[in-house]
């Protein structure tokens, strides 16, 4: 285990912490509803759900949260406007921590933002996300919005790896005029959280763990990722049973926490069962492994809670 010697920012989204050094924080566990295929969505368009069955799936992620001590986050995913006012008056009624505005159509995004901050729910909201494809008018819409915490991807097609992904950050590499962290602080984003973008197994998803701990390592900010989608994109174990899928899901998990990764975007809000036990495993043996490296965990922390 390491300690990063540069300064390790923890931003402070509605309550819950993100950062800091490996081992200081438990990790931010963020659970997707209402995504593309999700079988309690009925209509994706207009945004018709069974509330029941989503309300059961909120209720268990908030109380595995409980349960660990690693705090949560609800990903909400839309495919249109419409659907989305539905999305949120469900999670206005049923969770009160911070949750993650998402989809796919950058239209959507930009007036998801604006409805959140005519809501009051500016601070509670993270944009997902700053990146490349961001427009001319989806970022004027962030920046007339009240939301000052988003996800930052740092996905850079025309230089792959680990230092590519730096320079989409940093400077906008040869993509953009400018970097995303600047491009986003003129926006008014105040929390940054950083996301390599993950691409399938066999195209260099190993190397967002590389950038997590050289992220982290140079710009002192929190990182974190969807590896999930490496997992479930992966041809060979897509054929396999859904315990042995289970299994390699956690395993991905843990390792994006062992390479100090601050959050988790774990996929389906339905992987809560096994995602938090696992990443509370890891959290525990990372705080463990630093204890002489002069970093102590709060008291919510799962070695506080668990053991």
């Amino acid at each position: 285990m390491f300690r990063f010697k540069n300064r390790q920012s923890i931003v402070n989204v509605a309550g819950v912490k993100f950062g800091g050094q490996p081992g200081e924080l438990a990790t931010v566990l963020c659970g997707t509803i209402f995504y593309q295929g999700h079988r309690i969505v009925e209509n994706e368009e207009i945004g018709l759900f069974d509330h029941a069955a989503a309300e059961r799936l909120v209720a268990r992620q908030a109380e595995l949260s409980e349960d660990t001590g690693c705090p949560a986050v609800l990903h909400i995913y839309a495919r249109t406007h419409q659907a989305f006012l539905r999305y949120l008056d469900f999670a206005e009624e049923v969770w009160g921590g911070p949750f993650i505005i998402d989809s796919a159509d950058s239209d959507t995004r930009a007036r998801a933002a604006s409805t959140v901050s005519e809501l009051g729910y500016g601070d509670r909201a993270i944009y997902n996300s700053i990146s490349l494809a961001t427009g001319e008018a989806e970022a004027q819409a962030v920046s007339e919005s009240e939301i000052d915490s988003a996800i930052l991807l740092a996905y850079n097609p025309g230089e792959p790896g680990v230092e590519g992904a730096l320079r989409i950050l940093e400077t906008g590499g040869s993509v953009l005029e400018k970097g995303l962290i600047p491009l986003a602080r003129e926006l008014g984003i105040v929390n940054l959280l950083i996301d390599p973008g993950v691409v399938p197994m066999g195209s260099g998803a190993g190397a967002s763990l590389r950038f997590s701990v050289v992220a982290k390592a140079r710009l002192g900010l929190p990182v974190g990722s969807g590896i999930h989608n490496a997992v479930s994109a992966w041809p060979w174990l897509c054929k396999k049973e859904i315990g042995i899928r289970k299994c390699c899901d956690a395993a991905a998990a843990a390792m994006q926490l062992l390479s100090a990764g601050d959050y988790l975007l774990y996929g389906p809000i339905e992987n809560s069962d096994f995602i938090f036990p696992a990443a509370a495993l890891a959290d525990i043996l990372v705080a463990e492994a630093v204890r002489d490296l002069d970093i102590h965990p709060g008291e919510g922390h799962p070695l506080n809670r668990l053991v």
